[in-house]
């Protein structure tokens, strides 16, 4: 019974455990898969052998059967015949031919037991490859998803990286731009200073001079007046 044995043993297989200490999960389903595919086929194969066996079994049972009673109908003849040896014989046959008939019948209760078995174990088995496959399925799903989701995220990186480099030169021509602002307001207050400077000197000196001239036209007028008188 290795064929039984090893649908129990994937019957058995805890799918969520083997995904959680699986490397590949995903390749590791699909292997999964195929092993129960596999064994379907051949429990199916199986099956389909007992029931054959079953009803070679069946056949031989009754043809035994048939027998028996027809040795039991020629022992009955020949003891109406008052042939008690032949009807002695006869029921030997009958006996044994119902001893095969028998056993016969026993063999097919064992093949009928074991089909249900394996009929059983096909069910369960189909029932843990369909779950199997979902969850195949859905795992390749969230590897595809995960995937592409990688190749998104590298993208938008990619792209913010372009951006930024193309950005970059344009902040820095703008922070130049900035600098060279800031250089020329400075030079300008510096020559707006440095011409208030000039200019207020200038102011000075002409009003030194105009005191001075107005100084001197007061004497002289003084002057003028001290000789008149």
């Amino acid at each position: 019974m290795a064929l039984m044995e090893r649908v129990a043993m994937l019957l058995r297989a805890n799918v969520n455990d083997l995904i959680d200490r699986a490397e590949e999960p995903e390749k590791m389903l699909r292997q999964l898969v195929l092993d129960m595919e596999n064994q379907l086929l051949q429990v199916k194969t199986q099956v389909a052998i007992v029931l054959a066996d079953q009803h070679l079994l069946d056949k031989k049972r009754k043809e035994q059967a048939g027998l028996a009673s027809e040795w039991t109908r020629r022992a009955e003849l020949a003891v109406s015949k008052e042939q008690d040896d032949l009807a002695r014989i006869a029921l030997e046959r009958s006996i044994s031919h119902q001893q095969m008939a028998e056993g016969f019948a026993r063999q097919h209760g064992e093949q009928s037991a074991e089909a249900d078995a394996l009929r059983m174990s096909y069910s369960k088995l189909e029932g843990k490859l369909k779950q199997t496959e979902a969850q195949c399925e859905m795992l390749a799903t969230q590897a595809r998803r995960a995937r592409l989701l990688g190749k998104v995220n590298a993208a938008q990186a990619a792209t913010v990286s372009a951006v930024s480099a193309r950005s970059s030169p344009l902040q820095r021509f703008k922070a130049k731009l900035q600098s060279m602002e800031s250089e020329n307001a400075a030079h300008r207050e510096l020559l707006q200073s440095e011409s208030s400077s000039v200019e207020d000197r200038f102011e000075t000196m002409e009003r030194e001079e105009q005191v001075e001239r107005l100084l001197g036209e007061l004497k002289q007028k003084q002057g003028r007046m001290l000789e008149a008188g």
